[in-house]
């Protein structure tokens, strides 16, 4: 007779596994944020393109600033993403693994546990991304001084 584990047993590999899929779940937020920061990095790229060349002088020169900025943004942002999946892949891996390991018998605990430690070493690189992407936002936000007339009070 072949082996069968256990109900008990899956259930045991089920609640191991919710821990996993509850970062799944912060990962696919995180996801849809560096998304949408995308989306709106493309969209402001796009309308400064289409004021470049129009504009001269010190107009000109900001513009090419805030293109560079944001093509700088955009690669930080993918490399973000692409961690993030990443991240996410390996969080499934290690879902996996535990019921490949407990359906086989297998003592695959190094593998697993060594899958766990790359997911979170990716997701914890995604994040740093995601604030350096942040922060270079910021520089683009700030209002250039000549615009607040500091000195008409």
């Amino acid at each position: 007779m072949e082996y069968s584990p256990a109900v008990t047993t899956i259930a045991q590999t089920i609640q191991l596994s919710l821990s996993p899929v509850f970062m799944l779940a912060g990962i696919g937020a995180l996801l849809n944020v560096l998304a949408g920061r995308l989306s709106r990095v493309v969209d402001r790229a796009r309308a400064v393109e289409a004021l470049h060349p129009r504009s001269t002088g010190p107009e000109h020169d900001r513009h090419v600033w805030e293109l560079r900025l944001l093509d700088k943004r955009m690669s930080v942002i993918n490399a973000a993403l692409v961690m993030a999946v990443s991240s996410a892949v390996m969080t499934c891996l290690v879902v996996a693994l535990l019921f490949v390991a407990e359906l086989a018998r297998l003592h695959i605990g190094t593998i697993v546990a060594l899958s766990f430690i790359l997911a979170m070493i990716l997701l914890i690189a995604a994040l740093a991304a995601f604030l350096i992407e942040v922060r270079m936002s910021l520089r683009a936000i700030h209002i250039r001084p000549e615009l607040l007339e500091k000195d008409r009070r």
